[in-house]
């Protein structure tokens, strides 16, 4: 899935709202951002892993948080199914 998925799907960002809805089978993708601290990504990349769900690394924060037009830098983002 490609970062521009990012522009109008249904989604929900912050490593948070992430890691819940990956939890509740509801993630479809999930965008991690590659500048964003190692130690907090690394449980949700498990999740993820563990839960068969797709990640794709995005190099920057500001650039994930471009692609999900909000102001400010995003650790991760998940496409909603």
């Amino acid at each position: 899935m490609s970062l521009e998925a990012l522009g109008n799907a249904n989604k929900v960002i912050g490593i948070k709202q992430v890691t819940k809805a990956v939890n509740k089978g509801l993630a479809e993708a999930v965008f991690i951002a590659e500048d964003a601290d190692a130690r907090v990504l690394q449980p949700l990349k498990e999740l993820c892993d563990e839960k068969k769900v797709g990640t794709v690394i995005v190099p920057t924060m500001t650039e994930l948080g471009l692609a999900c037009s909000i102001e400010v830098g995003a650790a991760a983002a998940a496409v909603l199914k």
